[in-house]
């Protein structure tokens, strides 16, 4: 194992780059550049080799003493580094562990963004010192990533992972964001749980705190929850009751050792998951009822050091 390796997360906005020590995996220097997507995103690569190159040059680090550079994008992305569109960033399908490694000359390594993070969280977040986890990411829509015996399972178009579409509700008629319906990410997100209480609000007149909010936001549904605000608390409890009866699917399928939740949600901390692990006891299958769930530790920095993890393998 060589003593350093780059870690690199594409977001929509900006991209994140850190120089990690691969020996003990802490991060040394981390910045940020943008993320230019215009001309379908022909600058995005070019952008970070160069951003790499310039750190390379300034700390005047000796390429034989640098593992690679993991890539973390958000699309599907097959074994072989093959992104298969990414519509966020402007790509078509684009081997971008090639373009880049050949732009940097180092041995590139690349994997979907959320699956990234998981394997970050594994190896120095919330899910350190197990080797199988689902990491469940709560934001304006529900990501995830599958770590099986220490490696991302990817599955065979890139998707697994995708917990945020799994069918909860065949016959809902609200659309979900990918055009079909009914899906877990409807529910248990951000953006669901707000649309949850709009329309609880406008179906009852119970008093409640949540008609002052402004702007109502899922942040501030758990927020007066956590004060004892009745309908908050039947909105928040019916938000982790469906992530639970989620997990308790997941588990039959993967039985992790441990399950992460992240992103901004997860922010609500032990309110959150003290709740989601209890229903998930009462609905899992006997043999995982006992599964740990804890929170992500990493933040918005999980993607860099599992994009550096991924050098590893």
């Amino acid at each position: 194992m060589k003593p350093y390796g780059f870690g690199v997360d594409v977001g929509g906005t900006t991209v994140k780059l850190g120089l990690f020590d691969m020996i003990n995996g802490t991060l040394r220097e981390c910045w940020e550049i943008p993320t230019r997507k215009e001309n379908c995103g022909s600058a995005i690569l070019p952008d970070i080799a160069a951003s790499v190159i310039g750190k390379i040059e300034a700390l005047g680090l000796d390429r034989a003493d640098i593992q690679g550079l993991g890539l973390g994008v958000p699309g599907p992305v097959l074994a072989d580094g093959t992104v298969n569109k990414c519509v966020n960033l402007g790509w078509d399908v684009i081997n971008v562990s090639k373009v880049l490694s050949d732009m940097v000359g180092l041995p590139v390594r690349a994997g979907n963004d959320a699956n990234v993070a998981a394997l970050g969280e594994m190896w120095q977040g919330g899910g350190k010192g197990f080797q199988t986890l689902v990491m469940v990411t709560l934001g304006t829509g529900v990501g995830g990533g599958v770590i099986l015996n220490g490696k991302i399972v990817p599955g065979v178009h890139g998707a697994a992972g995708e917990i945020g579409h799994l069918v909860m509700h065949r016959d809902e008629e609200a659309v979900c964001g990918c055009g079909k319906r009914g899906h877990l990410e409807q529910y248990a997100s951000a953006t669901g749980e707000v649309r949850l209480a709009r329309m609880a609000l406008a179906a009852t007149d119970v008093p409640t705190s949540l008609r002052d909010a402004d702007p109502l936001t899922c942040a501030a549904i758990f927020n007066e929850a956590k004060k004892g605000d009745a309908l908050a608390n039947e909105l928040v409890d019916e938000f982790c009751r469906t992530l639970a009866t989620g997990m308790a699917n997941i588990a039959a399928v993967i039985d992790p050792e441990v399950f992460v939740l992240g992103g901004g949600v997860s922010k609500a901390g032990e309110f959150l998951r003290e709740r989601v692990a209890k229903h998930f006891k009462a609905l899992a299958f006997h043999a995982c009822e006992d599964t740990h769930i804890a929170l992500a530790t990493l933040g918005a920095d999980a993607g860099m050091y599992g994009a550096a993890r991924l050098l590893l393998d």
